[in-house]
């Protein structure tokens, strides 16, 4: 028997309901849920000892060890069998030095969480690993669950379809027709998920799978069910074993359907409850301004969310007018000082550029991150002298439209400041020596 324990709880009551439950809301007023763990028992351990488990597990070879999730298995889901963890070794993924890109743009400490190094290339997989190992557990102790099904703009779906394929659950996806990248298209259909494409918005999607998983045989795997947050939130705990324990200034997040501005903030709540760290970082909620709902509702000091159609965006997996974690996104920006700003595509598309040129290959959901902190470093809203941390939400490699775009020159309505063109020159030593020595001298920093 497990000395730690979770449950899920109304966020805005007391009513709870154990993790086994076929349950995404609350029961007695709909509210969202969340998974609330007994902090008394993981403070029961003192803080050196938590850090010497997490530093011995970083060393071992044991499956679930080898997850940066479940090596922090007490915060995660406490009770499960390890034999149930549905793992493809997630987590654990780079901080990326960005000194350079920093003094390129006028500060001095940055680093990039690189969350997409992931087996599926995006964050996803750190709360998918959680949702289908508890489903996992579930259907092995009875529960009809027949399939799992989610509603997606890309990374969602290449997340969910890989971890229930190999846990041999049947996988359902949702998508907008036309409005993801090729690469995330090709990702749910090649592990075998029953693919749906949609003529209508995420937003609509999202509709849809709601009303297929109302009756429970089929199990909802969107962010509204909390059980991804607690392996998203393990961010903010990786961040910090990183940095020896030390706690940034400030976190940079891209959000669209806000579940991981949620997570941030439950992780470093969690780290602070169990004596990790001692102060908490500013957070920052950056949106694609064609679809700013959250942002809006900031700059209305949060009166409401007032839900919108979506525009499109290079951005298109934050492409999202009516998110269901608003409530809790709300509650993580109150609590950590935060604030939320919003880049056109014109300053995304240039600040994903600019990264790449630093030896990053970003998304346009990182762009998004990026610009923003341009943004705020050239109003004086961060501080040339803060520690900031950009979140990367998933591989360049998932996007290669928006790249092979920027560099052509072939994005609508964008100027590519930051274009690198192919050069074609004869096979002869003397004109390519010329297109050498121009280019050379034009480069260097």
């Amino acid at each position: 028997m497990s000395l730690f324990s979770a449950q899920f709880k109304n966020i805005n009551g007391s009513d709870t309901y154990p993790l086994d439950q076929v349950i995404y809301r609350s029961s007695v007023d709909n509210s969202l849920l969340e998974v609330e763990h007994d902090r008394k028992a993981l403070a029961s351990k003192s803080p050196e000892e938590w850090k010497n488990l997490f530093a011995n597990r970083r060393l071992s070879f044991k499956p679930a060890d080898m997850s940066g999730i479940w090596s922090k298995r007490e915060m995660v889901l406490p009770e499960i069998a390890e034999e149930d963890i549905i793992t493809l070794q997630e987590g654990f993924t780079p901080l990326f030095d960005g000194s350079a890109l920093a003094k390129e743009i006028g500060m001095q400490k940055l680093r990039v969480k690189l969350c997409g190094n992931s087996h599926t290339g995006s964050f996803k997989d750190l709360g998918m690993t959680v949702l289908v190992s508890q489903v996992n557990s579930m259907i092995k102790n009875g529960k009809p669950i027949k399939a799992v099904a989610c509603a997606s703009t890309g990374d969602t779906s290449a997340a969910l379809s890989a971890y229930c394929a190999k846990a041999g659950i049947p996988s359902i996806v949702f998508l907008p027709a036309g409005k993801i990248s090729t690469a995330q298209l090709i990702q749910p259909i090649s592990n075998g998920s029953i693919v749906l494409a949609l003529d209508t918005d995420f937003d609509g999607c999202m509709q849809i799978v709601q009303e297929v998983t109302a009756d429970n045989s089929i199990y909802l795997a969107n962010s509204m069910n909390s059980l991804r947050v607690e392996g998203q939130k393990t961010i903010s705990a990786e961040i910090c074993q990183q940095l020896n324990w030390h706690v940034p200034d400030t976190i940079i997040i891209p959000g669209g359907n806000l579940g991981n501005v949620s997570a941030l903030a439950k992780g470093f709540d969690d780290c602070l409850a169990m004596g990790l760290i001692s102060k908490k970082p500013r957070i920052i909620v950056a949106q694609a301004a064609a679809a700013n709902p959250f942002y809006q509702a900031f700059q209305r000091d949060f009166d409401k969310l007032i839900p919108m159609k979506a525009k499109q965006t290079l951005a298109s997996a934050i492409q999202i007018g009516n998110p269901v974690s608003y409530p809790k996104a709300e509650r993580a920006i109150r609590e950590y000082s935060g604030l939320v700003v919003d880049v056109s595509e014109q300053e995304l598309a240039d600040a994903a550029h600019r990264g790449d040129r630093f030896g990053l290959y970003c998304c346009p959901h990182t762009g998004v991150a990026l610009g923003a902190l341009e943004k705020l470093l050239q109003n004086g809203t961060i501080a040339k002298d803060e520690e900031v941390i950009v979140i990367s939400t998933a591989h360049g490699l998932k996007f290669t439209e928006f790249k092979v775009g920027y560099h052509e020159k072939s994005l609508e309505n964008i100027s590519s400041a930051f274009a690198n063109p192919v050069f074609k020159a004869p096979a002869k030593i003397g004109a390519v020596m010329d297109i050498l020595k121009k280019e050379m001298t034009a480069r260097r920093r």
